[in-house]
């Protein structure tokens, strides 16, 4: 069976996380296995997978506002962190309720 269609969330990823992920299907979801894959330590590999997470549902969230996209964007990218774009979008939608 071929994929014809590759998801949204997954064409938004870099090719190291897709490494990352078929690791972590092959070690069963075990992140002490993919911490000795990788030679570093449980939670550097459980910071990456929930980095992972929060890209994968940015990516999925989709929004027709410009301002909000292009965080989401720059979150996708590492250029901001995940908080930052939470706190940033929070006050964008305040400031645009406001008026």
């Amino acid at each position: 069976m071929t994929i014809d269609i590759i998801p949204g969330w997954m064409m938004n990823l870099e090719d190291e996380d897709i490494v990352f992920i078929k690791k972590f299907l092959q070690a069963s979801g075990s992140l002490k296995e993919v911490a000795s894959q990788y030679g570093v330590t449980y939670p550097t590999v459980r910071l990456r997978l929930d980095k992972l997470i929060q890209k994968i549902q940015i990516s999925e969230d989709i929004t027709n506002e410009p301002y909000v996209a292009l965080i989401k964007r720059f979150v996708v990218s590492d250029k901001i962190d995940f908080d930052t774009a939470k706190i940033l979008i929070t006050e964008y939608k305040k400031h645009k309720e406001g008026n």
